[in-house]
């Protein structure tokens, strides 16, 4: 990669406006199997944003309590870990794009195929039995397996606009033509953001190989299998709109260690369209 770039895409990332200290220990805190509401309640109610978000969620018609939670620990305790945790990630992601850098790029239509592969991840762990405490793991995974796209749009707008048009001139995916006009793609880029924010583990290996899934031969492939398939799946649906108008195929292995045909997938649809609606609410918070 060129090394002007390489500075320029790693100052936008220690830069991105979402990412506070906060999160940080919020994320840090939630990779403790030791962690209790009242360790999580003392990291944010330091922060009166997150306060202010945690207990609109609590309190949204989605949940449909008949009494008003103003506690804190108490809607945590409500809310769960894991979902606090990803109201948390949901905040920080929300709120990386400017709307001045995006030109030609479809923010609204990236956020909806971010929703979609991380429900449909979701539900695809689910059908196949996965523990349900690790549920929440394979949503967020789909929701950060394109980060890297933001850094690529904010600090090359105008390429990356022309990647994308590129792409869907030539009938090919826009992981390559990433590659091979910016030098660098959205999983590499996406490693770094990770990198940054210090997320490590199948979060981290989902976001830097759905693309390349059959060189995988790390732990963690069931979610990053159950990540790429979900991907697909957003693409060809044509559910939201992340830049990819000729996606690559899937590669085998992942539908043969994931048991999963087509049919199965396009049967989870009405459910997915369901799930999305209701996901959204950590958009509109």
């Amino acid at each position: 990669m060129d090394e002007a770039l390489n500075r320029k895409l790693d100052d936008y990332i220690k830069n991105m406006p979402s990412l506070s200290i906060t999160l940080s220990k919020v994320l840090e805190i939630c990779n403790n199997p030791q962690t209790s509401p009242a360790d999580l309640n003392h990291v944010i109610s330091l922060d009166p944003v997150l306060v202010g978000r945690v207990l609109k969620l609590i309190n949204s018609a989605y949940y449909g309590l008949e009494q008003h939670v103003t506690s804190l620990v108490r809607a945590i305790i409500m809310l769960g870990i894991n979902t606090v945790k990803n109201l948390a990630l949901s905040s920080a992601v929300t709120g990386q794009f400017n709307p001045k850098e995006a030109q030609g790029f479809d923010c609204e239509g990236y956020w909806r195929h971010s929703l979609c592969v991380g429900v449909a991840a979701k539900l695809i762990a689910r059908k196949r039995g996965v523990d349900p405490r690790l549920l929440e793991e394979y949503f967020t995974a789909g929701l950060l397996h394109d980060i890297g796209k933001i850094p690529l749009n904010g600090v090359l707008p105008g390429d990356y606009l022309l990647a994308i048009k590129d792409a869907d001139l030539k009938g090919l995916s826009l992981f390559r033509t990433e590659t091979e006009n910016l030098g660098t793609n959205h999983n590499e880029v996406g490693e770094r953001v990770l990198k940054f924010w210090r997320i490590e583990g199948a979060l981290r290996d989902a976001v830097i190989h759905h693309h390349n899934c059959a060189e995988y031969e790390g732990d963690h492939k069931d979610l990053l299998y159950s990540v790429a398939a979900a991907n697909h799946f957003a693409s060809f649906m044509k559910i939201g709109f992340s830049g990819d108008c000729h996606p690559e195929k899937v590669d085998a292995v992942v539908w043969e260690t994931l048991g999963l045909n087509w049919e199965t997938l396009e049967n989870i649809k009405p459910i997915v369209d369901n799930e999305i609606e209701k996901a959204q609410i950590f958009l509109k918070l």
